[in-house]
């Protein structure tokens, strides 16, 4: 979205309804967003944000330093909302990575990450391990360059229901892919034994249900989902 068009948005959404942390703006309506049956009121029309980024942000603002505190952040394949806004923090030395973005500051696989072993204090890797059929070994590298006393957040599509991930690397057709795992380009629906697998890397792990600290109108005015996961691992 052009940044010219950001006001013109703003005042066609403009109202008091819902409230997006991360530009800090109130809106009479977000948009619905979803493959096949889409969620009502998902996507703020200021930032692009859907439910996932709203609560990485409000857990970022209200339970952590990251704001505030020097940190060295690894972002791979970066939201563009938290692109931009990152980027500007004068106390992060922030460095953003992906195999194919034109945006991002190293072009880099997650399979084979250039840089030294424990460089970051933060790392970032949202919505990217569900497209990598390894990813114990994406898992390896970021516990690799994470420094001792680091932490992360990893979200990825999980069903909580789901006690065992579902994969099967033989579903090559993107219809069939987007009927087996809800989008075309993903080899699998993480279950909870994601955290085992986490866990298999090295990272000590936290199932944080942080939606649940907000009230019920508070979730429905940041726009959440009341029962998303979000990972959050650690290195000792």
């Amino acid at each position: 979205m052009s940044i010219w068009a950001r006001p013109l948005i703003y005042q066609f959404f403009k109202g008091d309804n819902f409230y997006d942390p991360i530009d800090g703006k109130s809106y009479r309506k977000f948009l619905p967003y979803g493959y096949g049956k889409q969620r009502q009121n998902a996507l703020s029309p200021g930032t692009l944000s859907l439910e996932r980024h709203r609560q990485m942000w409000l857990y970022l603002q209200n339970e952590t330093e990251f704001f505030i505190k020097k940190y060295k952040v690894l972002h791979i394949a970066p939201e563009q909302e938290f692109l931009r806004k990152f980027k500007q923090m004068s106390n992060l030395d922030y460095i953003s990575a992906d195999l194919y973005s034109p945006i991002v500051d190293v072009k880099a696989d997650i399979l084979d990450l250039p840089f030294a072993t424990e460089s970051f204090d933060i790392i970032f890797c949202n919505h990217v391990l569900e497209h990598i059929e390894d990813d114990a070994k994406a898992m390896s590298e970021l516990y690799r360059v994470l420094k001792p006393g680091g932490w992360g957040i990893l979200q990825v599509p999980m069903r909580s229901t789901l006690e065992k991930t579902y994969e099967d690397f033989t579903i090559k057709d993107p219809e069939e892919r987007q009927k087996h795992f809800g989008q075309y380009d993903h080899v699998r629906w993480y279950g909870m034994d994601y955290f085992d697998r986490l866990r298999k890397a090295g990272f000590e792990t936290e199932p944080n249900f942080y939606s649940k600290q907000f009230t019920p109108e508070d979730i429905k005015r940041f726009g959440l989902l009341a029962n998303e996961i979000l990972p959050i691992v650690y290195k000792k």
